[in-house]
């Protein structure tokens, strides 16, 4: 037999591979977007807290005092934090 009439062995078929897997890939993509988005709730939220300060007035060491406070959402959009809520204490003179 001459080389020429030798069967291939390793012949090239038209790849279709690609472009599912690239489809594929593309399909998990956009699911992952269209999940992990934050539902639209047509409004605007707006934090609202009852009291702005708090006065503890004299404070011995040692003492404790409680208070509470009142947070809720005065608008008309569903309020979520992106981070863990950040409460500031300032000490008076």
């Amino acid at each position: 037999m001459s080389p020429r009439n030798k069967p291939r062995l390793h012949e090239r078929r038209p790849g279709f591979a690609w472009p599912l897997i690239a489809f594929g890939v593309l399909l998990l993509v956009a699911a992952a977007f269209l999940l992990t988005r934050p539902g639209d709730t047509g409004g605007t939220p707006q934090i609202a807290v009852d009291q702005q300060a708090i006065d503890y007035g004299y404070v011995k060491f040692g003492e404790t005092r409680e208070f509470t406070f009142t947070v809720t959402n005065a608008g008309d959009g569903a309020l979520r934090f992106k981070e863990k809520p950040y409460i500031e204490i300032l000490e008076g003179c």
